[in-house]
């Protein structure tokens, strides 16, 4: 292998590790404030992509009339918990309403832009939009009642959640893939390489995301209240933080870090109804590999990935996606044996 080469791979393996640390930032984020290990976050990457290839066509998504079924059932399940806790009509209608009026407002103007044939960026806003709102909603159907339970119930119940995602998608997208039009088409080149444009929106995006998150846990009252919620979910609800609020808000983030992931990764690769469970897994490596605690971990982690992925390719493609969930094995062996616990400690 020469240096040109070598250097194709290297930028190859940290493109697409710039998309995996951002799903590892999603994974990390959700486990730590919400104690839910999110195996379904590949499907945000994988509907946000698809919904945009959707929305290319002129057709409306058939995520929007998703949208709205999960938004009509996460009102109903709102309404009936508030009505039962206080007993007051007008303030569970009221709550029932404060949940529907977004993902509503989100699907009326999908379903009105669809056959427009809008610019790619104003299409691919509207696919951010579809996605991100998901998050609450997905959070409020199949997690909220359960935030108390066991780890091991969340982990059921995102296996579950992915299955149906899963099998959502192919009703929605068919099983062909799509491949989304660059958002930069142009060529630069450094030195021996070829840098696409797409790669440096890839390197742009990623990068101010990083930082606005940086920004939003450090500087913000709601990012410190989430922060507060990871260190001690039983403190910070003392302190009048409610811990429905802050797994709403951490699902709503996670759907945009996924729906924006997808369409960072679309122009890139052929992506299929069940593309984003492979991305998703090893978005996750990267978290594990950080200990499901630590974001800077998890940024490192995933370059690691897709440098390791990338040479992988290059040497046994047929095994590049062994090599990289192998990765995981010696992380978790050292955790193990630096944690020390027993059996009974269990």
């Amino acid at each position: 292998m020469d240096f040109s080469i070598a250097s194709i791979l290297m930028l190859d393996g940290v493109t697409n590790g710039a998309i995996y640390a951002l799903l590892g930032l999603a994974t990390v984020l959700v486990f730590t404030v919400t104690r839910v290990i999110f195996i379904p976050q590949g499907e945000f990457v994988a509907y946000g992509a698809l919904t945009l290839a959707m929305l290319q066509t002129g057709k409306i998504p058939g995520t929007v009339w998703l949208l709205l079924i999960m938004a009509a059932l996460a009102a109903l399940m709102e309404g009936v918990a508030r009505f039962r806790h206080n007993g007051h009509v007008g303030r569970a209608l009221k709550a029932a309403l404060k949940t529907l009026i977004f993902p509503a407002i989100v699907s009326g103007l999908s379903i009105w832009a669809a056959p427009q044939q809008f610019s790619l960026w104003i299409q691919a806003a509207l696919s951010v939009a579809i996605v991100t709102a998901f998050g609450p909603l997905v959070y409020r159907v199949a997690y909220q009642s359960l935030e108390s339970s066991p780890p091991l119930v969340l982990l059921i119940v995102s296996v579950g959640v992915h299955f149906a995602m899963t099998g959502l998608g192919l009703l929605f997208f068919g099983a062909e893939g799509f491949r989304n039009p660059p958002f930069w088409d142009e060529r630069f080149n450094l030195g021996l390489v070829a840098v696409s444009g797409q790669t440096v929106i890839i390197f742009a995006v990623s990068l101010a995301l990083i930082v606005l998150l940086w920004l939003y846990f450090e500087r913000s009252l709601r990012g410190k209240a989430l922060r507060a919620t990871a260190v001690n979910r039983t403190g910070a609800r003392l302190m009048g933080i409610s811990s429905h609020s802050a797994g709403q808000l951490t699902f709503l983030m996670a759907a945009f870090i996924g729906a924006l992931s997808g369409l960072l990764i679309g122009p890139t690769t052929t992506v299929f109804y069940d593309s984003g469970f492979l991305i998703g897994l090893k978005g996750f490596v990267a978290a594990v590999i950080a200990g499901l605690s630590s974001y800077p971990g998890a940024l490192i982690g995933a370059l690691f990935v897709g440098i390791v992925e990338a040479f992988g390719a290059f040497w046994a493609s047929a095994f590049k996606e062994v090599i990289v969930f192998t990765i995981i094995l010696p992380v978790l062996l050292v955790r193990s044996l630096r944690s020390g616990h027993s059996d009974e400690d269990h």
